[in-house]
């Protein structure tokens, strides 16, 4: 079961980060939260690794549909987007699949607000793949 889709962009780690919020931006997601994970670990442990971002997403109206579908859904909210260095000029982008971390939730009624989540981070993956 797939956990994620993601895209491979050819350009600089900065400038697809700055591409990656700005599409999540017009479809209509802030970001929230961003981890350094690279920077964290580099403190931490002095490990060196690839530039490695995670950055949080949230899209308001359907954050709030799903905690009103399931009060206990936040403990894996917001929706990840993952921003890697891939070495070579390429730059990993995946997005969390909503349908499949936040589909183990068993209330029914937030099936269809997983579907339009899906769907608005698909859109903002194909805007990044022909852009």
């Amino acid at each position: 079961m797939a956990f994620s889709f993601n895209v491979s962009l050819e350009m600089d780690f900065d400038a697809a980060v700055e591409k990656v919020t700005e599409t999540l931006k017009a479809h209509k997601f802030g970001v929230l939260t961003e981890i350094n994970v690279d920077i964290v670990l580099k403190a931490k442990m002095d490990v060196d690794m690839p530039r490695y971002l995670i950055l949080g997403a949230c899209n308001p109206p359907i954050a709030n549909q799903m905690i009103q579908a399931d009060p206990d859904i936040g403990s894996v909210m917001p929706c990840n987007v993952l921003v890697r260095d891939a070495g070579n000029g390429q730059v990993v982008v995946a997005f969390l699949d909503p349908e499949t971390v936040f589909g183990l939730s068993e209330q029914e009624a937030i099936k269809p607000i997983l579907a339009d989540a899906k769907q608005k981070l698909l859109a903002v993956y194909e805007d990044l793949k022909t852009k």
